[in-house]
């Protein structure tokens, strides 16, 4: 049962309320809205605490008909919001990252990819020290020592850290090395584990069980939030379907759905949901797009060489490209978002900067208009079968610019630039070309229709 109280409740109402509640034998749960307080009443014989619906500064009672209560979005109408440390998820805050490597291997390889993932743009860092492993000859991960690297990293770079607990009594020692519990999509339904994160001050990011449904997942969200911590985001990794071209199904309906259905916040992982690095980015977008509260992604310095999920971990210039994506997705979906990240007023030095790079842009767009006007020129020159395409030519402006001595670009990043201005270039001619065609079309059709109606008239 949910009562909501009136705006104008005094805390006399409020504990004369859960008093009454208490004297049947139930327990109540209270969470704060903007607006008002709500409190959620669990447990056998509801109906007894049917008469504080007329007790003062009570609004009305309402009989939650989901199995999950304390998680359905009828016990709390305003979404919850998770603070790790610092960082805000959910209820409106801005998209958040978490990023770091499947496994903690080395103090090296820890302290580089939070140094980076910082530097791009993610709030949180993760890292496994317990792996649950499908093998037991497989990396199980450096246990405490683990733990210890995390928390240096995030002594250093300011990144609060998640960590997956496999073990109920390793809550002690996770509470005093991580900001956040992860309960793992094979921990979904080990319920001891779950009352026992339940029971810590830290907060909880509780993954899909491989075959689990919605429901299933919220149920096991309720096993947290009845033993006493509020604080829990769900994460959609990957269900496990018949289809064997990625490793799991990620399941991004499961989001608005989420939505829908609870208040808490909802991320997506998309490295365990799809297996393969070059899914990851795509439905890191799409994630993003269907409404989830924040991005999980496995970032590793040399992915190759991971010792686990080395298949599906991004290397720093790929995490960085992801990033890119997310920041204009956010862009796009509230343009005033940035503006809570950037200083009022930036140093002069860097308003410099700024300016100088807006007078090269500026050339740039011009060039490029130049450029593309000379090629459609060129174009123009050629006879009709003729199709304008000198592929040795191409090559070799590619082949000169990429091998330029010096600089900041690398061969691969000004042969991508210079092939992007050679296919626009065409694409233009094309354009110019069909105009041409339609408008001599035209005309033919134009001039034979008064050849044809000239002797009738």
């Amino acid at each position: 049962m949910i009562i909501v109280m009136r705006t104008e409740a005094q805390q006399e109402q409020i504990d004369a309320v859960r008093k009454a509640v208490a004297d049947e034998g139930l327990e109540t749960y209270v969470m704060v809205g903007a607006e008002r307080i709500v409190m959620g009443v669990v447990g056998v014989g509801i109906e007894r605490v049917r008469h504080v619906e007329i007790m003062p500064g009570v609004e009305q009672c309402i009989r939650v008909s989901k199995p999950y209560k304390l998680a359905s979005a009828e016990h709390h109408p305003d979404r919850s919001s998770v603070r790790v440390g610092d960082v805000e998820i959910g209820a409106g805050a801005p998209l958040v990252v978490i990023a770091g490597p499947c496994a903690v291997e080395s103090r090296e390889q820890v302290l580089a990819t939070a140094r980076w993932v910082k530097r791009e743009g993610a709030t949180i860092m993760r890292g496994g020290a317990f792996k649950p492993r499908s093998s037991p000859y497989a990396f199980q991960g450096l246990g405490i020592e683990g733990l210890k690297l995390l928390a240096e990293a995030r002594e250093e770079t300011g990144l609060p850290v998640v960590s997956e607990i496999t073990d109920p009594s390793d809550v002690e020692v996770f509470e005093r090395y991580v900001d956040m519990l992860q309960v793992g999509a094979r921990n979904m339904a080990n319920f001891v584990l779950l009352k026992a994160v339940g029971q810590s001050r830290k907060p909880v990011l509780l993954k899909r069980g491989l075959s689990a449904t919605i429901e299933e997942w919220l149920m096991a969200a309720e096993y947290i939030l009845s033993s006493g911590n509020p604080n829990v985001v769900l994460c959609e990794r990957g269900i496990r379907t018949f289809e064997t071209a990625t490793r799991n199904t990620l399941d991004l309906s499961a989001v608005p759905v989420i939505r829908e259905r609870t208040h808490l916040p909802i991320m997506v992982d998309p490295s365990h949901g799809t297996g393969h690095r070059p899914l990851v980015r795509p439905l890191a977008v799409a994630g993003a797009a269907v409404g989830a509260d924040g991005i999980i992604i496995e970032v590793h310095p040399d992915p190759p060489m991971a010792r686990s999920d080395s298949e599906q971990s991004l290397s720093f210039p790929e995490f960085g490209d992801l990033m890119d994506d997310l920041r204009r997705h956010e862009y796009l979906r509230n343009p005033t978002a940035r503006s809570a990240y950037v200083p009022a007023e930036p140093p002069a030095e860097r308003r410099r900067l700024r300016a100088r790079i807006e007078d090269v842009d500026a050339r740039i767009a011009a060039l490029l208009e130049e450029r593309a006007e000379l090629s459609v020129a060129v174009q123009q020159t050629r006879a009709a079968d003729d199709h304008g395409h000198d592929v040795g030519r191409e090559r070799e402006l590619i082949e000169r610019a990429a091998h330029l001595e010096g600089g900041v670009l690398t061969a691969e990043e000004r042969e991508m630039v210079f092939g992007a201005i050679l296919r626009v270039s065409r694409s233009a001619q094309r354009r110019s070309a069909a105009d041409r065609e339609a408008a001599a079309a035209a005309a033919t059709t134009d001039s034979g229709g008064a050849s044809a109606s000239g002797p009738s008239q």
